[in-house]
Formats: C-alpha cells, sequence, structure tokens
C-alpha cells in the first residue's frame, strides 16, 4: 500500500471507531518482526508502549521493520511504515510528516502519549536516515 491509498481509506471509513479499527488490521499485517531485534539496541524511546525500528538500507533507500507489544501502535507503525519506507534519506528528511497526519486526523484523534510515541518513531527513523 501506498501513502495516496492509506489517505484514501481513511477518506473513506466513517468516524474514528472504524478508522482504529483499521489502524489495528494495518498493525496485524506488519511483518513480523524476529525476537533477536526486540532489545534495548533497537527500541524508539519515548514510547509508553514498547517499540522496536530496525533500519535497512538497500539500493540507496530505507525499508524498516517495527513492532510493539501494543495491537494499536503496530498500526500506528503500519502508518508510519507506508509514509517512510523505500525512501532515501533525502526524501525521509523532506517528508511533511505534520500535513499527511493532519490529513489522516491523527494528531487530533489520538491521545498525547500515542501522537508523543509516533513522534519519536518519526524522529527514530529521521536519525537513522541522517546517519545513512
Amino acid at each position: 500500500m501506498d501513502l495516496d491509498e492509506l489517505i484514501d481509506n481513511f477518506a473513506f471509513l466513517d468516524g474514528w471507531e472504524e478508522k482504529y479499527q483499521y489502524v489495528i488490521d494495518l498493525g496485524r499485517r506488519l511483518e513480523p518482526l524476529d525476537d533477536k531485534y526486540k532489545t534495548d539496541e533497537w527500541k524508539v524511546k519515548g514510547c509508553q508502549s514498547q517499540v522496536w525500528l530496525v533500519p535497512q538500507f538497500e539500493n540507496g533507500k530505507l525499508h524498516f521493520k517495527g513492532d510493539s507489544d501494543a495491537i494499536l501502535v503496530k498500526g500506528i507503525i503500519a502508518i508510519v511504515f507506508t509514509i517512510y519506507n523505500d525512501k532515501s534519506a533525502e526524501e525521509i528528511k523532506n517528508v511533511d510528516v505534520a500535513k499527511i497526519f493532519a490529513t489522516l486526523g491523527l494528531e487530533e484523534n489520538l491521545t498525547p502519549s500515542r501522537r508523543n510515541g509516533m513522534m519519536s518513531m518519526v524522529a527514530k527513523i529521521k536519525e537513522y536516515a541522517g546517519a545513512a
């Protein structure tokens, strides 16, 4: 799924109950993360739930794998990956993630702790991109 499809899907759904269910469904589709990566080295600081993000560099692009111990957060990870996966470091730096989150309605419909965790994931991805 690409970003345009994600935005279209969110726009199609009525109300936040349906959108939350969709976010949870996205999380269920995440590629499983090998337990060997569920260590402090890959843990995202600033998330209320446990979140692990693992970058992979291939052909000048970054691809991320990740997981969480919370089902809704897994869905948020899937959204973040839809935004950032398979982009160059330069493309990642230029993403207007605040605009995308606003378009999806995430800013106003997630709890402050979930929003902080989401932004911690974004910061970690940008950190990996800066190191690429």
